[in-house]
C-alpha cells in the first residue's frame, strides 16, 4: 500500500505559527483530511456559525479536490462545535453541502485550540 502524503511541509496558523502536520493523508483508496477551521491563509475568518461553518467545510473540500476527491467520495465527517447551541445553524449549512451525498457523522461540542465555533474533518474514499 502507498501513502502518499499533502501539504507535509505543514500550513501556517495563527500568528504565522508552523502547522507541523498534512492537510491529508491518502492510503488505500481512502484520503483523510485534517480538520480544518474558518481559516484564510492563517489568520482566522470572524463571523457567525454559518459563515464559518461554510468556510471550515470548504476548505476539506478545497484540499479534496486538491488530491482528486469529489463530495460524493465523503464517507465520513468528524464535527467539533465550541457550542451546543450552534447545532441547528450547522446542519443547515451540512444538508447545503452533503444533501445528495450525505456521509456519516459524528458532531461534539468541546474546547477547540483556535478561538473558532467550528473545526471539520473528511475522510473520503475511492476504490483504488
Amino acid at each position: 500500500m502507498t501513502i502518499k502524503r499533502y501539504g507535509a511541509e505543514g500550513g501556517t496558523g495563527t500568528g504565522g505559527q508552523h502547522l507541523p502536520f498534512s492537510s491529508a493523508v491518502e492510503a488505500g483508496g481512502f484520503l483523510y483530511v485534517s480538520g480544518q477551521t474558518p481559516m484564510k491563509e492563517g489568520e482566522v475568518v470572524e463571523g457567525g456559525i454559518v459563515d464559518q461553518s461554510r468556510l471550515a467545510i470548504q476548505n476539506c473540500l478545497d484540499i479534496m479536490a486538491s488530491a482528486g476527491y469529489e463530495l460524493k467520495d465523503v464517507v465520513h465527517v468528524k464535527v467539533v462545535l465550541t457550542d451546543s447551541r450552534y447545532f441547528q445553524s450547522f446542519n443547515k449549512v451540512f444538508k447545503e453541502v452533503f444533501g445528495e451525498h450525505p456521509p456519516a457523522r459524528i458532531c461534539m461540542v468541546c474546547d477547540l485550540v483556535v478561538d473558532v465555533k467550528v473545526e471539520v474533518d473528511v475522510t473520503c474514499y475511492k476504490a483504488p
